[in-house]
């Protein structure tokens, strides 16, 4: 079944307000479970739709590795069985709080058919949930700077982007050994 046609044919449990849609909108019955190597395929696709890098290949024993990983906990949202937004959250060792990680946030996406129904901060949801469990003292995240509206959705979620400042080097950029 298309992405299109699972949109049409859910049954809701719940009522979002669908910020596309200034009535209340039905949203899709969710499922939200770790990762497994066989969302590998759904996995790279959304992260083709984040980012336009050749190089991105998700592999599915990288996968089963995040997955028994107590660290790791990347994580999908499902719609009738079709996996429609992903997110990882990576629990960092830290000393400042004793035996207390602090989480971060990677590679929030959820497919554009289904934005607007609740589907990432019910992901969201779920990480601060598993973040709590895990004794984690703050969550933090990256957003590229043109991504406005994820900027927007962040906030509405809590998350404040005016007490630091975030600094990103990538590989290419590192001094050579």
């Amino acid at each position: 079944m298309s992405l299109e046609n699972a949109a049409e044919n859910r049954r809701p449990r719940l009522l979002f307000v669908n910020p596309s849609h200034p009535s209340l909108s039905p949203a899709p019955p969710c499922v939200i479970r770790k990762a497994t190597s066989h969302d590998a395929p759904a996995i790279e696709g959304l992260y083709r739709e984040l980012v336009s890098d050749p190089n991105i290949q998700v592999v599915p024993s990288q996968i089963a590795a995040m997955a028994a990983s107590p660290h790791s906990l990347l994580l999908v949202a499902e719609v009738d069985g079709l996996v429609c937004a992903t997110t990882l959250l990576t629990l960092c060792p830290d000393a400042m709080y004793g035996t207390q990680p602090f989480g971060v946030i990677e590679n929030l996406v959820v497919t554009p058919q289904m934005r607007g129904w609740g589907l990432g901060r019910l992901l969201l949801n779920h990480v601060e949930r598993l973040a709590t469990d895990h004794h984690c003292t703050k969550l933090m995240l990256l957003s590229s700077h043109t991504r406005h509206e994820a900027h927007a959705f962040f906030k509405r979620c809590g998350f404040n982007s005016e007490t630091k400042h975030a600094f990103v080097k990538y590989r290419r950029d590192f001094a050579a050994p």
